[in-house]
């Protein structure tokens, strides 16, 4: 982080004497701790904030990989039914849930379905839908965050570290955005300008003016965007299932998730876990517990180069293929994330 702030305090000074009074005051306008990362958490919560939503539709087409552009017309146990709005999915669910029968939705072609991108595919028969969906990449299993709303138009101040120039992009829509986010390089460093407007679930608007708040309003907004009808078993249960590795660790914005390479981590119900590693097993435990209305989890390990990880991580989100953690110093305020990913 203190390399990326550098580099753009550089491109404030070369926007300084170089670009046109306005170009100055827009790229001076945004300080440099607000610069957005590639890979980083909230990088990640803006690109599924923006994406189209492709898991509200699942009733349909069983995948989050893409959704099924509506209208669309659907049999389900000799019952047709014509889907034009999102309503009339649970239509299709009541048909689903009240047949003992045969509850597979059978459409009819050609339909058109479009990705997390917002690229679209005509889709001519089962085969080529079959075909569609067995070519999807492997889904980490986290939905998107598609009943709160960044109001367009937003400003975003670019500097490319290799070509030394900087520039303003307007972002008008949600395509946009995720276009942008998920183009990011290592050599681009990226600002929203604040302050920024957004629509909460309750369809109210507020005033979004950092990072930081940006951030918290889109992890606040995960749980009011779950799909209620999803199940999903409790924390507890998905923690003690299977092995686990730590995908991504974030230590007050560097990215140490190397760290921790080859450590598999098997928690138990009793609250003791195992980490093993290289053949080498070591034990600690875990706890979860309520602070300040989060729900959290608190580890403690026999082993010295575990020790970043002993703190009390508040749960953002889970499911059956990943956990998310933060921790948040009471000292300075210095944000960790921590990801655990199952084998």
């Amino acid at each position: 982080m203190k390399t990326i702030q550098l580099l753009l305090i550089l491109a404030l000074s070369f926007a300084l004497t170089n670009c046109q009074k306005e170009e100055e005051e827009i790229i001076t306008d945004t300080p440099p701790t607000e610069s957005i990362v590639t890979g980083s958490p909230l990088a990640g919560l803006i690109s599924r904030n923006s994406q189209n939503p492709t898991s509200c539709d699942n009733v349909l087409d069983n995948s989050s990989c893409f959704s099924v552009v509506l209208p669309v017309t659907v049999t389900v146990n000799g019952n047709q039914v014509t889907v034009t709005t999102e309503d009339d999915y649970q239509t299709v669910q009541d048909l689903k849930d009240n047949t003992s029968g045969n509850d597979v939705v059978y459409f009819s072609y050609p339909i058109t379905i479009k990705y997390e991108n917002f690229n679209t595919q005509v889709i001519e028969n089962w085969s080529d839908l079959n075909n569609a969906t067995e070519d999807c990449s492997d889904d980490d299993g986290l939905d998107e965050i598609d009943c709160v709303f960044i109001n367009y138009p937003i400003v975003i101040n670019v500097y490319n570290t290799s070509t030394q120039t900087t520039n303003t992009v307007t972002i008008q829509s949600n395509s946009q955005l995720y276009s942008f986010i998920n183009s990011l390089s290592s050599n681009v460093i990226a600002a929203i300008a604040y302050p920024i407007s957004a629509t909460n679930s309750n369809a109210q608007n507020v005033v979004i003016n950092s990072n930081a708040e940006l951030e918290s309003f889109l992890e606040d907004a995960i749980d009011d965007c779950e799909d209620s009808g999803t199940w999903n078993p409790s924390f507890n249960t998905i923690l003690t299932t299977g092995t686990w590795y730590v995908s991504y660790y974030n230590e007050d914005g560097d990215v140490e998730t190397s760290d921790y390479n080859g450590y598999n981590f098997v928690f138990f119900a009793n609250s003791n876990v195992e980490v093993t590693k290289n053949s080498i097993t070591t034990t600690g435990d875990w706890a979860t517990h309520i602070d300040d209305g989060y729900d959290k989890i608190e580890f403690s390990f026999n082993n010295d180069d575990l020790s970043n990880l002993e703190e009390d991580w508040i749960i953002l989100e889970y499911n059956q293929t990943i956990i998310r953690l933060k921790h948040v110093s009471g000292g300075d305020g210095s944000i960790d994330y921590l990801n655990f990913t199952k084998l």
